[in-house]
């Protein structure tokens, strides 16, 4: 399965939250989709057992791939408010990769609560 394919799989499967929290947990791993994951296996402790189960009902058996996703997961840690700081350590590139990110992005939203487009005082 290409990986395109696999992250709209897994978006509708998982909602946008449960993907970042499993890409974030097991992002460049080969994962085997079993029909029930244990109960400390890494999925089910990245989203929990609800979609564990979602996801083994929809994919088992199978090997997937599971993303690095690094642009849904930085677009999603950026609709939350996080600093470039700390999407930079969530997804373990620099500040200046972060914002190289973003400067490949059109139509990019302000940060919830940013002034950035506000009126900015006259120091004259």
């Amino acid at each position: 399965m290409d990986e395109g394919r696999l992250t709209i799989q897994l978006q509708a499967i998982l909602g946008m939250e449960g993907y970042v929290r499993f890409c974030q947990a097991l992002g460049g791993t080969r994962v085997y989709v079993s029909h029930r994951f244990s109960d400390d296996h890494a999925a089910v402790e990245a989203v929990g057992r609800e979609k564990a189960d979602k996801l083994s009902r929809a994919m088992a058996p199978a090997t997937i791939r599971v993303p690095l996703a690094r642009r849904e997961r930085a677009l999603f840690y950026r609709n939350l408010g996080l600093s470039d700081a700390k999407i930079a350590l969530q997804l373990g590139i620099t500040e200046n990769g972060v914002g190289k990110l973003f400067k490949r992005e059109p139509d990019l939203p302000d940060r919830p609560g940013s002034a950035k487009n506000g009126a900015q005082l006259s120091l004259f």
